[in-house]
């Protein structure tokens, strides 16, 4: 068990900003496999099995290449992750977690489209490429491609990332 930080060093023009900084584009966490487990081998291999799957999002895009991110995680006992992963989105703010409201939806598993009547999101819509986000019967995106940019690019400059 424990959390993560995903961070760029690519081309992509909606993270050139934050391209190889210290600002990372999403926060995760892995909880335990055994709640109260007391070691890394009784909490299971939730960590690592986690960010081969936000892996296999990247690698599945069109636009993204796997190469150009970085990871850095800390495992924590199972009390503690949460809590960090909390005070890490708060302190940082990134791009791609739902708590943003900025490009979020990276962190999705591959929804039915008929759960929650869904529409894709912004990261699928900036970011197309993976199979079941456009299954039939998942709706586009509410936000156009250039909409989506235009919020990440006002999202960094309100965190003093790149000029006002």
């Amino acid at each position: 068990a424990g959390v993560y930080a995903i961070y760029y060093r690519g081309k992509f023009d909606a993270y050139r900003p934050v391209s190889g900084k210290e600002y990372p584009l999403y926060v995760g966490k892995a909880d335990p496999a055994e709640l109260h487990a007391s070691g890394p081998r009784e909490q299971g291999e939730r960590l690592s099995t986690r960010l081969r799957d936000h892996a296999r999002s990247i690698r599945g895009t069109k636009n993204l290449k796997i190469e150009d991110f970085d990871c850095r995680y800390l495992v924590v006992r199972s009390a503690w992750v949460e809590t960090a992963e909390d005070h890490l989105i708060e302190q940082f703010k990134p791009v791609w977690n739902k708590e943003t409201k900025v490009c979020y939806g990276f962190g999705k598993h591959g929804d039915d489209p008929e759960t929650r009547g869904n529409k894709r999101s912004p990261w699928d819509a900036l970011h197309p490429g993976r199979e079941w986000a456009t299954r039939e019967g998942n709706a586009p995106s509410a936000k156009s491609v250039a909409e989506i940019k235009a919020s990440i690019r006002n999202h960094f400059k309100a965190c003093g990332l790149i000029g006002k």
